[in-house]
């Protein structure tokens, strides 16, 4: 594989590597919206949603269309809604393992926190 393609592919999970960007990418897989829409949706204030935009734009990732005073954002190509749904997939198919290792981790917490036996206070 070429070094260049290697390079584009950890810019787009870079500019991904927010949770209000990969929210913003998810609210634009269902549709364009404004930046109205957005803030409302994820709970953010603008100018909040203006740096990850910026972001998301500067990697070619979303397109914009004005209209009046407003802009309007959407995906530039639907399929990275879908590398979004094959991620969630791929942690659907693995929760049982990620559960199974916390219960675990729960089970030795507990088990190191017990009082040793014989040892009064």
């Amino acid at each position: 594989m070429l070094q260049s393609m290697r390079e584009f592919k950890a810019g787009v999970f870079q500019a991904l590597a927010h949770p209000t960007r990969v929210g913003i990418i998810e609210q634009l897989r269902l549709g364009e919206l404004s930046v109205g829409q957005l803030c409302e949706k994820l709970g953010i204030e603008q100018a909040n949603a203006s740096q990850h935009l910026a972001i998301l734009r500067s990697k070619h990732l979303v397109e914009t269309r004005k209209d009046g005073n407003q802009i309007f954002y959407r995906l530039r190509d639907p399929l990275l809604g879908d590398v979004l749904e094959a991620l969630r997939k791929y942690f659907l198919a693995h929760i049982n393992e990620a559960l199974a290792i916390l219960r675990e981790e729960k089970h030795a917490a507990k088990e190191t926190k017990k009082p040793l036996s014989g040892v009064h206070r």
